[in-house]
């Protein structure tokens, strides 16, 4: 089917949020390249994202990841730009970042920039799509790019079980491919069969980027006029070959594929059910949200829901469900279960009783009120959305543009509104046993099969399960009661703005009490009807040893545990919450709707209150931690680079092994015991914000005052002054490079990893200023360098670091190719490079660097949750310096191009004597006799070996804590 000419000045009104000041226009230029427009005056950060409807699936055959590396090659030059990495560079340098992804049927290239910098942005966007330059040196370099890609994934359980599921597929259907692409695909093979994988990369994006298969969403600070032309010229040349639309008919999943059960050995301990039916794409009847409907109860965790029943009996930690994988043609709906030990052992009764819940919903019939009160749920969410990021905005309207008629481009599937009893009972009945795939994944069939799905190497049995055996299951599951929801008590009926009398820009001390200190941050941004609230308890018990950090953990993971009934319907309505360990004992965060949030805290303070250990659910949440905790080792090596880091740096942290080592011994009776303990001192750091009054703010926190430290049953006495907790960080020596080397915890993993910091100072504007401006400018020639032209790994960052107030930069870098100490010398040669680079700066590229840093403080938060973040960050750490945007600007202000070059000369040059590095190295299986071999090599002059992180960290001065003195406010 050719797509055809698209009316150019077709009128639309498209359906917008009620509370949305932007305004949108569609267009389609004579190319026929059809484009959304937005205009927001308020925006600091203008966007575009091209979406591209070619994907993997258009890949040809034996040349598997071409259109991913197509998406890849872009980036590099173009014959108006030829300077390679000129585009991300320009990116960079004007506060923005750029990335892309390719999809099954689409490839998406996005950007987000200074407003300053949009206008040259756009063109340099735009020739990806005109006139690119793929060189062959190039196109070598980055098939290793893809590779790495490849690598980091090749252990990841959801990448492994993904590949699987499409393994067990129609060969014939492009759902079967391996799309990543990678070194044996794109080079190997190609070149075994006498291919040109550049020639084939050219015809590729000659015969597939037409205009007429591209959609573009321009999101910019300017009026529409103002920006259409701006769009019309630099999108015109885009050349439209009238190319038809692939359209991929046919079903992924045929007659073989189905009734099967599939059992894989994953790579992280756990087991999970992933129960999957090919069904008919929702797309075709969004609005009757059959889908989201089924979604909604399947996925339920109230009381009489499946999951409900599944945690009762200690079966199941968790539970999704809803459509996915999904284009025009096809569509799965997917349900997928965390099982416990003991869930692992009753897999008939769970599908069992699986099967008997849907069998409920059949023969209840679509309900009328749960399908208004989730299309009302849904009405709210959508005109109360907030603003996010451009970036994401522009890629996720891009995306529904192929999808959606313009007036639906920014609903999309997010609004039910049409109730058809008969739509959502189709749906349902292809839900059925003869329609079935289910994948179990289980490290206990380790041994016990007798497949290996060829790309990712995932272990794996097949078995044929017919519809006889699921009925079975059915008659003898458990007799639970399964019914469907109550009505939702936390849907908000009162969305009203509070008044504010006082437009105070920052949070300002409310309260204070030898209890609590209360923060208050009234909304005057956003004119939205939300609060957040964040209770950090301070409490000096829960560090004082490996089993008292673990109990703590166990004790808030108990907490989610026993509110999950009654709050999840809080959650489905937009009201959010949390409770989670911090290094000083707990933090409970609430975010939403404000009507009904009172509500919700008091249930959840009185649970901490009155808390009790329920001997089930404390073996499930310990079991639970347990795998987490033995997962650690599967992390990506780069993660494993970074937490040495943070326990090299950062006092008082116990390492995960010797929490795991004191796991097994604990028993319900420690965590009894301990409670009363961890609750008998503490302090309360409060922060209340967003469409809240003060009077409001001040009960909240006095309730909890009242609930913990006063009456007959207090629980709690406030802190003495010796028991205020601290954040403390090693302060590095001078003149020193410390190495610390350990090979990586998964001997599977061939990769290896570098974390290379250098730290700077302590928090103060003008340093700050100097170091942020260092790594705005040394980004992206780090990224080129060391990624794009030396192919060391796909994860290659330099980026800053901070740890409570303490800060510096590093260099993060993962590879299979090279063993990090040798990245380390390339990272130090990069820097030596990278002085004349600075040296040489023109005084006009100095003011630019610094006007896009100054832009990028000027950016306004988006959204409460973004500028509450920003503000509890400075409340966490102690620095308490809410107006730092506006000193940091005054820094920059004052700052000369000399001061910045005399800063990189006294902290970050190689080999100054000021200088504080430390160079963490993680050895991947590859590099295991390099690890041997360095270990007992000579050090260089000024290096230092850590031998062991403990010795290590005691011998070190440490930096004073900005947290911790009661009442000594810096403001």
């Amino acid at each position: 089917m050719a797509v055809g000419k698209k009316e150019e000045n077709m009128a639309v009104e498209i359906v917008k949020p009620r509370i949305d000041k932007r305004d949108y226009r569609r267009i389609v230029l004579q190319n026929n390249l059809e484009i959304l427009l937005i205009s927001d005056p308020e925006t600091d950060k203008c966007a575009a994202s091209m979406n591209v409807c070619v994907g993997a699936f258009s890949d040809p055959e034996g040349l598997e990841g071409l259109a991913h590396f197509l998406e890849h090659m872009l980036f590099y030059a173009s014959e108006k730009y030829p300077v390679e990495d000129s585009y991300s560079k320009y990116i960079t340098e004007n506060g923005g970042s750029t990335n892309a992804f390719t999809s099954s049927e689409d490839t998406n290239y996005y950007f987000e920039v200074n407003a300053d910098g949009f206008e040259e942005a756009l063109d340099r966007f735009a020739q990806f799509f005109i006139k690119p330059l793929m060189s062959a040196d190039a196109t070598t370099r980055e098939i290793k790019a893809v590779d790495s890609e490849h690598q980091k994934n090749l252990l990841s359980d959801p990448w492994r079980m993904n590949q699987l599921q499409k393994h067990l597929s129609a060969e014939n259907h492009p759902y079967h491919k391996f799309s990543t692409g990678s070194w044996d695909t794109l080079e190997v093979r190609p070149k075994e069969r006498g291919i040109d994988t550049r020639q084939e990369l050219l015809k590729f994006y000659s015969e597939n980027y037409s205009a007429n298969l591209m959609h573009l969403v321009v999101y910019s600070k300017d009026s529409l006029d103002k920006v259409e032309q701006l769009v019309r010229g630099k999108f015109q040349d885009i050349r439209n070959i009238d190319r038809n639309q692939i359209h991929f008919t046919g079903q992924p999943c045929i007659m073989e594929h189905l009734q099967i059960l599939v059992r894989a050995v994953p790579i992280k301990q756990g087991h999970k059910l992933k129960i999957i039916w090919p069904i008919t794409p929702g797309i075709h009847h969004y609005k009757e949200g059959p889908c989201r409907y089924l979604g909604h109860l399947i996925g339920h965790e109230g009381e009489g829901s499946l999951f409900y029943v599944l945690k009762k009996l200690g079966w199941a930690t968790s539970l999704s469900a809803g459509e996915s994988d999904w284009t025009n043609e096809f569509s799965f709906f997917k349900v997928a279960i965390d099982l416990t030990d003991a869930g692992q052992d009753h897999f008939e009764d769970i599908m069992g009783l699986l099967f008997k819940y849907i069998h409920l919903l059949q023969q209840a019939g679509a309900s009328k009120w749960i399908f208004e009160e989730l299309s009302a749920i849904c009405e709210t969410a959508f005109h109360y959305q907030d603003k996010i990021r451009p970036s994401d905005y522009v890629v996720n309207v891009a995306m529904n543009m192929q999808h959606y008629p313009p007036e639906d481009w920014l609903v999309a599937s997010s609004l039910p509104s049409k109730f058809n009893p008969s739509i959502i009972q189709s749906f349902l009945n292809e839900l059925n046993p003869d329609n079935v795939r289910i994948f179990w994944e289980s490290t206990k069939f380790e041994g016990n099969t007798s497949m290996t799905e060829p790309w990712y190497g995932t272990a794996y049995s097949i078995e044929k399960v017919g519809g006889d055996s699921i009925k079975h299951w059915m008659e003898h599951a458990p007799s639970e009661e399964l019914h469907l929801p109550a009505p939702n008590v936390f849907i908000p009926t009162d969305l009203s703005l509070k008044p504010v009398f006082e437009k105070t820009k920052v949070p300002i001390l409310l309260r204070k009490s030898p209890y609590s200190r209360l923060w208050y941050k009234p909304d005057t941004a956003f004119s939205s009807p939300k609060a957040y609230v964040m209770i950090d308890f301070s409490c000096p018990y829960c560090g004082h040893s490996p089993e008292a950090e673990v109990l703590t953990e166990i004790f808030t993971r108990l907490l989610m545990d026993y509110l999950n009934e009654y709050a999840y319907n809080a959650q489905v309505a937009g009201l959010y919450y949390d409770i989670s360990k911090t290094n000083s004992g707990f933090q409970l965060t609430l975010f939403g709707y404000n009507d009904k949030l009172r509500v919700l805290l008091e249930a959840v303070i009185e649970k901490i209150a009155k808390f009790e250990v329920k001997p089930d659910r404390f073996s499930v949440v310990k079991e639970l931690v347990t795998k987490q905790y033995q997962n650690f080792k599967f992390q990506q090596p780069y993660q494993q680079v970074m937490y040495y880091c943070s326990l090299l740096l950062k006092d008082n942290t116990w390492p995960w092994n010797e929490e795991l080592e004191v796991l097994p011994q604990l028993k319900v009776d420690d965590l009894v015991k301990f409670y009363p303990l961890l609750m008998a001192r503490s302090f309360m750091e409060c922060y209340v914000a967003g469409n809240v009054e003060q009077a409001e703010a001040e009960s909240m926190i006095q309730l909890i005052e009242d609930v913990f430290f006063k009456g007959p049953q207090s629980i709690s006495k406030p802190l003495f002054a010796s028991q205020h907790l601290t954040n403390r960080v090693v302060n590095l020596e001078r003149g020193v490079n410390y190495v610390y080397a350990a090979e990586g915890l998964n001997p599977s993993d061939e990769n290896s990893a570098l974390v290379h910091y250098i730290q700077v100072h302590q928090d103060d504007f003008m340093l700050n200023v100097k170091l942020q401006l260092f790594a705005l400018i040394a980004k992206q020639p780090a990224f080129h360098q060391l990624r794009s032209v030396e192919q060391l790994g796909y994860i290659t960052v330099l980026m800053q670091r901070s740890d409570s107030g303490v800060h510096g930069v590093q260099f993060i870098v993962q590879s299979t190719a090279k063993d990090p100490k040798y990245i380390d010398t390339r990272v130090e040669l990069f820097m030596k490079m990278f002085e004349s680079k600075l040296y040489e700066m023109t005084s006009d590229e100095f003011k630019n660097n610094v006007n896009a840093l100054i832009d990028m403080k000027l950016e306004k938060h988006k959204n409460l949750r973004e500028e509450s973040r920003f503000y509890w960050r400075e409340i966490s750490d102690g620095t308490l310096k809410f107006d730092r945007r506006d000193r940091e600007i005054d820094a920059l202000k004052q700052l000369t191009q000399k001061e910045l070059t005399d800063f990189f000369d006294e902290y970050i040059k190689v080999g100054v004597p000021r200088k504080k590095a430390l160079s963490v190295r993680v050895y991947g299986s590859s590099h295991s006799s390099q690890f041997q071999a360095h270990k007992n090599e000579q050090m260089e002059p000024n290096a230092v070996q850590i031998e062991e992180i403990f010795s290590f960290r005691r011998s070190r001065p440490l930096y004073s804590s900005f947290k911790g003195g009661f009442g000594h406010v810096r403001l």
